[in-house]
Protein backbone atom coordinates (compact mmCIF):
# COMPACT_ATOMS: atom_id res chain seq x y z
CA UNK A 1 0.00 0.00 0.00
CA UNK A 2 2.60 2.42 0.76
CA UNK A 3 4.70 1.25 -2.34
CA UNK A 4 1.34 2.56 -4.46
CA UNK A 5 1.11 5.79 -2.27
CA UNK A 6 4.61 6.95 -3.06
CA UNK A 7 4.15 6.02 -6.57
CA UNK A 8 1.29 7.86 -7.00
CA UNK A 9 2.73 11.26 -5.37
CA UNK A 10 5.51 10.60 -7.71
CA UNK A 11 4.05 9.78 -11.29
CA UNK A 12 1.99 13.08 -10.25
CA UNK A 13 5.00 15.42 -9.26
CA UNK A 14 7.33 14.03 -11.53
CA UNK A 15 4.39 14.68 -14.35
CA UNK A 16 3.71 17.96 -13.68
CA UNK A 17 7.31 19.12 -13.07
CA UNK A 18 8.62 17.46 -16.19
CA UNK A 19 5.59 18.32 -18.15
CA UNK A 20 6.04 21.51 -17.41
CA UNK A 21 9.71 21.17 -18.49
CA UNK A 22 8.64 19.78 -21.93
CA UNK A 23 6.35 22.52 -22.05
CA UNK A 24 8.82 25.38 -21.53
CA UNK A 25 11.11 23.20 -24.68
CA UNK A 26 8.63 23.29 -27.02
CA UNK A 27 7.24 26.98 -26.23
CA UNK A 28 10.92 28.32 -26.48
CA UNK A 29 11.27 26.14 -29.91
CA UNK A 30 7.98 27.60 -31.46
CA UNK A 31 9.33 31.22 -30.36
CA UNK A 32 6.59 31.74 -27.71
CA UNK A 33 7.43 35.40 -25.36
CA UNK A 34 7.27 33.78 -21.70
CA UNK A 35 8.34 36.57 -19.85
CA UNK A 36 6.24 38.56 -17.53
CA UNK A 37 6.41 41.44 -20.41
CA UNK A 38 5.02 39.29 -22.42
CA UNK A 39 1.43 39.13 -20.26
CA UNK A 40 1.38 35.04 -21.12
CA UNK A 41 0.49 33.72 -17.95
CA UNK A 42 1.37 30.08 -18.74
CA UNK A 43 4.87 31.09 -19.58
CA UNK A 44 5.03 32.84 -16.72
CA UNK A 45 3.78 29.64 -14.66
CA UNK A 46 6.31 27.74 -16.30
CA UNK A 47 8.99 29.62 -15.66
CA UNK A 48 7.85 29.74 -12.05
CA UNK A 49 7.41 25.68 -11.92
CA UNK A 50 10.97 25.08 -13.90
CA UNK A 51 13.47 27.92 -13.26
CA UNK A 52 14.91 25.95 -10.12
CA UNK A 53 16.21 23.37 -12.64
CA UNK A 54 16.29 24.10 -15.77
CA UNK A 55 18.60 27.62 -14.93
CA UNK A 56 21.49 25.26 -13.20
CA UNK A 57 21.27 23.00 -16.30
CA UNK A 58 21.63 25.95 -18.33
CA UNK A 59 25.14 26.80 -17.41
CA UNK A 60 26.19 23.40 -18.35
CA UNK A 61 24.22 22.56 -21.05
CA UNK A 62 23.78 24.67 -23.92
CA UNK A 63 21.00 25.00 -26.45
CA UNK A 64 21.04 22.91 -29.89
CA UNK A 65 19.72 25.57 -32.21
CA UNK A 66 15.87 26.56 -30.95
CA UNK A 67 16.02 23.61 -28.74
CA UNK A 68 16.64 23.67 -25.03
CA UNK A 69 18.25 21.15 -24.37
CA UNK A 70 18.48 21.89 -20.30
CA UNK A 71 14.75 21.78 -20.47
CA UNK A 72 14.55 18.41 -22.04
CA UNK A 73 17.71 17.09 -19.47
CA UNK A 74 15.49 18.43 -16.62
CA UNK A 75 12.53 16.62 -17.89
CA UNK A 76 14.30 13.34 -18.42
CA UNK A 77 16.58 13.72 -14.84
CA UNK A 78 12.60 14.07 -13.02
CA UNK A 79 11.85 10.99 -14.64
CA UNK A 80 15.21 9.30 -13.64
CA UNK A 81 14.53 10.38 -9.56
CA UNK A 82 11.16 9.24 -9.89
CA UNK A 83 12.09 5.27 -11.33
CA UNK A 84 15.07 5.32 -9.08
CA UNK A 85 13.04 6.08 -5.97
CA UNK A 86 10.91 3.27 -7.13
CA UNK A 87 13.40 1.27 -7.43
CA UNK A 88 15.28 1.24 -4.65
CA UNK A 89 12.05 0.99 -2.44
CA UNK A 90 11.13 -2.45 -4.00
CA UNK A 91 14.99 -3.28 -4.33
CA UNK A 92 14.02 -5.18 -7.66
CA UNK A 93 17.17 -6.57 -8.97
CA UNK A 94 16.68 -5.43 -12.79
CA UNK A 95 19.65 -2.86 -12.27
CA UNK A 96 20.18 0.85 -13.28
CA UNK A 97 20.13 0.39 -17.02
CA UNK A 98 16.59 -0.27 -16.65
CA UNK A 99 15.93 2.03 -14.46
CA UNK A 100 17.58 4.61 -16.85
CA UNK A 101 15.45 3.06 -19.82
CA UNK A 102 12.57 3.74 -17.78
CA UNK A 103 13.34 7.20 -17.47
CA UNK A 104 13.35 7.51 -21.30
CA UNK A 105 10.02 5.80 -22.15
CA UNK A 106 8.68 8.03 -18.77
CA UNK A 107 9.67 11.17 -20.86
CA UNK A 108 8.47 9.77 -24.04
CA UNK A 109 5.10 8.93 -22.78
CA UNK A 110 4.60 12.45 -20.69
CA UNK A 111 5.49 13.73 -23.92
CA UNK A 112 2.64 12.05 -25.70
CA UNK A 113 0.57 12.55 -22.69
CA UNK A 114 1.00 16.35 -22.67
CA UNK A 115 0.61 16.78 -26.62
CA UNK A 116 -3.16 14.81 -26.15
CA UNK A 117 -4.06 17.36 -23.02
CA UNK A 118 -2.62 20.37 -25.53
CA UNK A 119 -5.02 18.90 -28.58
CA UNK A 120 -7.75 18.15 -26.54
CA UNK A 121 -8.27 21.47 -25.23
CA UNK A 122 -7.60 22.94 -28.54
CA UNK A 123 -10.18 21.22 -30.13
CA UNK A 124 -12.71 22.27 -27.64
CA UNK A 125 -11.83 25.58 -26.76
CA UNK A 126 -12.01 25.38 -31.12
CA UNK A 127 -15.79 25.48 -30.39
CA UNK A 128 -16.02 28.66 -28.64
CA UNK A 129 -15.91 31.00 -30.88
CA UNK A 130 -14.14 33.90 -28.38
CA UNK A 131 -10.39 34.68 -28.88
CA UNK A 132 -8.34 34.64 -25.99
CA UNK A 133 -4.79 34.43 -25.16
CA UNK A 134 -4.90 31.05 -23.96
CA UNK A 135 -6.48 30.11 -27.77
CA UNK A 136 -4.02 32.17 -29.41
CA UNK A 137 -1.33 30.18 -27.32
CA UNK A 138 -2.54 26.59 -27.99
CA UNK A 139 -3.37 27.77 -31.79
CA UNK A 140 0.05 28.48 -32.02
CA UNK A 141 1.51 25.10 -29.88
CA UNK A 142 -1.06 22.93 -31.84
CA UNK A 143 -1.11 24.00 -35.15
CA UNK A 144 2.67 23.15 -36.47
CA UNK A 145 1.05 19.39 -35.65
CA UNK A 146 -1.62 19.96 -37.36
CA UNK A 147 -0.80 21.35 -40.72
CA UNK A 148 0.40 18.19 -42.76
CA UNK A 149 -2.55 16.15 -41.66
CA UNK A 150 -4.76 19.63 -43.00
CA UNK A 151 -3.30 19.45 -45.99
CA UNK A 152 -4.14 15.30 -46.47
CA UNK A 153 -7.78 15.72 -45.01
CA UNK A 154 -10.10 18.24 -46.30
CA UNK A 155 -12.56 19.61 -44.11
CA UNK A 156 -15.92 17.26 -44.20
CA UNK A 157 -18.85 19.38 -44.47
CA UNK A 158 -17.01 22.70 -42.92
CA UNK A 159 -15.90 20.73 -39.92
CA UNK A 160 -11.90 19.93 -39.34
CA UNK A 161 -11.28 16.71 -38.69
CA UNK A 162 -7.69 17.16 -38.08
CA UNK A 163 -7.44 17.23 -34.50
CA UNK A 164 -9.37 13.81 -34.13
CA UNK A 165 -6.49 12.15 -36.08
CA UNK A 166 -3.74 13.65 -34.51
CA UNK A 167 -5.60 12.36 -31.57
CA UNK A 168 -5.91 8.54 -32.63
CA UNK A 169 -2.06 9.06 -33.74
CA UNK A 170 -0.69 9.90 -30.72
CA UNK A 171 -3.13 6.82 -29.08
CA UNK A 172 -1.50 4.59 -32.10
CA UNK A 173 2.09 5.88 -30.84
CA UNK A 174 1.36 5.30 -27.28
CA UNK A 175 0.16 1.74 -27.84
CA UNK A 176 3.33 1.55 -29.96
CA UNK A 177 5.79 3.03 -27.23
CA UNK A 178 4.42 0.64 -24.59
CA UNK A 179 5.09 -2.03 -26.68
CA UNK A 180 8.25 -1.46 -27.60
CA UNK A 181 8.83 -0.87 -23.52
CA UNK A 182 7.83 -4.21 -22.97
CA UNK A 183 9.97 -5.23 -25.75
CA UNK A 184 13.22 -2.95 -24.66
CA UNK A 185 13.25 -4.16 -20.66
CA UNK A 186 12.28 -7.85 -21.74
CA UNK A 187 15.36 -7.93 -23.41
CA UNK A 188 17.42 -6.09 -20.59
CA UNK A 189 16.32 -8.39 -18.19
Amino acid sequence: MLYQIVSLLLEVATGLLSGACLLRLYMQHQRIPMSQRSGNPLGQFIFALTDWLVLPLRRVIPAAGRWDLASLIAAWLLQLAEFSILWLMTGAGAGWLAVVLLAVFGLLRTALSGATGLVIVFAVMSWIPARSNLSDLLDRLVTPWLMPIRRAIPLVGGIDLSPLVLLLALQVTAILLGSLQASALGAIL
